[in-house]
């Protein structure tokens, strides 16, 4: 098994999290959305555009995928008064606020929270729903970190 899934946590209550589309982690401090073929490939058909022209207007190369460019406010560029690719958002941003960087500690977990409003409404994620999210999460940064 897992060794992932074998010791304690914080969160093996479970934690209650909906996203309340605020925009918290869209804007504010600069940061890295890995989007991949497929995923441009939805976004583009969602924006009724071409997949080079979502590259072109919203992404840059990174590694085998691709990154969401920012505004110089460090806003994702889908960020307006909203995610306007929301239904067809990346893979990392379906997967926050469980991500590894934040689960590590109660304090990180609390600081998030902070920023987050979405943390502690909406549907209640089991403990194996978090592990099973980050196991996603981490695949995703490692397949992405271990080519180039």
């Amino acid at each position: 098994m897992n060794p992932l899934y074998q010791r304690p946590y914080f969160f093996d209550a479970g934690i209650r999290f909906q996203c309340k589309r605020c925009g918290a982690c869209c804007t504010g401090a600069p940061g890295i959305v890995r989007v991949n073929e497929r995923e441009v490939a939805g976004m583009a058909a969602y924006l009724g555009m071409s997949d080079s022209g979502v590259v072109d207007a919203y992404l840059s190369p990174r590694e085998n995928g691709y990154r969401v460019r920012e505004a110089p406010d460090g806003r994702c560029l889908f960020f307006e008064s909203g995610c306007r690719i929301y239904p067809v958002r990346p893979l990392q941003c379906r997967t926050f606020p469980f991500w590894f960087a934040n689960l590590r500690s109660e304090a990180r977990w609390e600081a998030v929270r902070r920023e987050c409003p979405g943390i502690g409404a909406g549907r209640r994620y089991t403990r194996t729903d978090i592990l099973d999210i980050l196991q996603q999460g981490m695949r995703l940064f490692t397949k992405a970190s271990s080519v180039g």
